[in-house]
């Protein structure tokens, strides 16, 4: 007995002492303390070199955050640190966040059918068929409905269209995201951003709101407010000592593998350092880690144009980049994983790699579009070419080749998938075929 109580004491110490580790700003306030970066024994001209790569792929805002201290913060052109910006896709790991507080409160069970809360018909789908689609299957994106319809953002039933059992299909499928706000809205009897106040802004300091543009809900905030987020979900949904998501077992399912079909997917976030991911517009499973160059147990939430709140639990560390990206991806992990190859190179007692210093991507594929043929360039490096059609299948391979290669005419007009490999890193490109 004796053995249990002073390990039970242990245990509650070393939760304190984990806690104590990690700085929270006051809320609703700018004042937030510093760490200088030569404290992590980083260079400042390798910052400058991280700054260089930020300001060249139109970076507005960017942030680290080590224990909760800011150690990087720049600003770029004319937005300041009050500016505001929108974070796209990585608004919905919030949206995951408050699902897990509505459960917490018993307001509805991942279990429960969509339509107990968005009435009968809110899909095109047999009564069977809508059925069996669960608030699970929406923050896992298993629903099954088609995202290659014309418009995958639309939320109109006509758009709602079976294509698979819920469970056996992942797809990348805005508009089933995006009624999980109606969601959270019945179960609740508040509209989300009413909810979010009460449930999050006024506990954290987050502030911000969603903005209905077209079919989507877009959260806009300040960079320092992504900051906060990123830093809540570092301490595991408590703030300053206070448990705001009480359910942990949500949250450590919310960060983890959902589904054995995307391991590098959880509830609405990204995972990093899994033995496989895939990505929007593709029904292909892509080998190794989702961002090499960043730490395996990095997770993410990531929006178009390069909106990254990234979370790593090991290194007690927040990264934080808003802005506009050159390549307009749903996801655009190419260029978090570019940033990550700079962070890792920042301390002055490692050697300056060539991994980083080239990795500001000097892949060039051109002409794109192509009428023809097109050319795959990649200075001094050896590197294989797979290239696949939106339905994931692969459509041409080339093997061993330096430094540029050509790719001939590809079997139709669209857009096509091109995955170059060199080594342990991965580059993937959009490619649009003109016959």
């Amino acid at each position: 007995m004796r053995i249990r109580i002073l390990l039970g004491f242990l245990i509650l110490g070393w939760t304190r002492i984990a806690g104590q580790q990690l700085y929270f700003p006051p809320l609703f306030s700018e004042t937030w303390e510093t760490l200088p970066p030569s404290t992590l024994g980083w260079c400042d001209e390798r910052i400058d070199s991280l700054y260089d790569l930020l300001e060249d792929n139109n970076t507005k805002a960017f942030i680290i955050l080590k224990d909760g201290k800011i150690v990087l913060e720049k600003y770029f052109g004319t937005f300041q640190r009050d500016s505001i910006w929108y974070w796209a896709s990585a608004g919905k790991s919030l949206t995951s966040c408050l699902v897990g507080i509505a459960k917490q409160e018993g307001l509805l069970e991942l279990t429960d059918p969509t339509s107990q809360y968005l009435g009968d018909g809110w899909t095109a789908c047999t009564p069977e068929q809508e059925a069996a689609i669960t608030i699970w299957n929406q923050i896992t994106m298993t629903t099954g409905l088609d995202d290659y319809v014309e418009e995958n953002h639309c939320t109109l039933d006509t758009c709602l269209i079976y294509k698979a059992d819920p469970g056996t299909r992942w797809a990348y499928h805005n508009a089933p995201y995006t009624l999980l706000d109606g969601v959270i809205a019945a179960a609740t009897g508040q509209s989300i951003n009413t909810y979010f106040n009460q449930k999050i802004r006024n506990q954290t300091g987050i502030t911000g709101l969603f903005i209905p543009i077209d079919y989507n809900n877009v959260f806009f905030s300040t960079p320092r407010s992504m900051a906060r987020f990123g830093l809540w979900m570092l301490a595991r949904g408590q703030w300053n000592g206070t448990q705001v998501m009480t359910d942990t077992a949500y949250i450590t399912q919310m960060t983890s593998t959902s589904q054995d079909l995307n391991k590098a997917y959880g509830y609405l976030w990204w995972l990093n350092g899994k033995e496989s991911y895939m990505l929007p517009t593709l029904q292909f499973v892509f080998p190794g880690s989702l961002m090499p160059h960043a730490p395996d147990d990095m997770f993410s939430a990531l929006g178009k144009n390069g909106q990254y709140i990234n979370v790593v639990p090991s290194q007690n560390m927040v990264v934080i980049r808003m802005g506009n990206a050159p390549d307009g991806n749903e996801v655009p992990v190419t260029l978090n994983d570019e940033i990550w190859a700079y962070i890792q190179n920042l301390d002055c007692g490692t050697t300056a790699t060539d991994d980083a210093q080239s990795s500001r991507d000097q892949l060039h594929v051109y002409p794109n579009p192509a009428a023809v043929d097109f050319t795959v360039n990649l200075p001094g490096e050896t590197f294989d070419v797979h290239i696949y059609d939106l339905h994931g299948r692969e459509v041409y391979n080339k093997t061993a080749c330096f430094d540029h290669t050509q790719v001939p005419q590809l079997p139709a007009s669209g857009i096509y998938i091109l995955s170059v490999v060199s080594g342990q890193n991965l580059r993937v490109v959009k490619v649009i075929s003109q016959l």
